[in-house]
Parts: C-alpha cells; sequence; structure tokens
C-alpha cells in the first residue's frame, strides 16, 4: 500500500498494517499473524509487531479493505474467532485512523497446540 491519506493525514506505508497487525494479536485464540516462523524470528530482532501477512487496500467507496492471515491456537470455534478478529481490527482501524473498513477477510492458515 502506497500512503494513505484521510481528511488531510497521510499515513506512511505500514502504519495501519501495524494498527491491523497489534488489534489481532490481542484477540484470544490468535497465535501469530502472518507466517509463524516469520513472526517468531522478528520478534527476536524487533520489538515491531510483524505486518507480514496483512495487506490493506483502498476500495472505491474509500472504505479500507483488510486482508489478514493468522495461526491460531487449536480448541477455539474457527467461525466466532474470525468474527472477533473482524471486529476488533475494523474497531482498532476506525478509533486510531479514523477510516472506516469495508471488508475484513480472514485467513486460517494454520494451527499451532499451546505448549
Amino acid at each position: 500500500m502506497n500512503e494513505l491519506n484521510l481528511d488531510g493525514m497521510a499515513l506512511a506505508p505500514g502504519v495501519v498494517e501495524t494498527i491491523v497487525s497489534i488489534a489481532a494479536n490481542e484477540v484470544e485464540g490468535v497465535a501469530s499473524v502472518g507466517p509463524a516462523a516469520t513472526s517468531s524470528l522478528r520478534a527476536m530482532f524487533t520489538t515491531r509487531p510483524a505486518t507480514q501477512g496483512i495487506e490493506i487496500a483502498v476500495g472505491e467507496d474509500d472504505r479500507l479493505n483488510v486482508s489478514v492471515r493468522v495461526d491460531v491456537y487449536y480448541g477455539y470455534a474457527l467461525p466466532d474467532l474470525a468474527a472477533k478478529l473482524r471486529e476488533a481490527i475494523a474497531d482498532a482501524v476506525a478509533s486510531q485512523v479514523g477510516a472506516q473498513v469495508g471488508t475484513v477477510d480472514v485467513f486460517i492458515d494454520g494451527i499451532q497446540f499451546a505448549g
């Protein structure tokens, strides 16, 4: 995503993705955002949340369309978890960026078992 302009405010690439990543990681049952191996490796070298696995596009109606790839923990009802992810991401983007979210597509790439 290139720079996002909203009501006279410009957001650098990665800002919305970071907000989405934090919101997704706060949902109970989410193990990681993006590829699990990449998330673990990145965590060793940086304190910033991983934004790989997140895509943002601006629709024709100026709403943001979000796509997020996650690994989840075993034992959670996947439809319920996806609904919670959609709500958390839409709420975080609306409150922190002031942009309306059109869609949030959730892709569950894997299941992890708690260790």
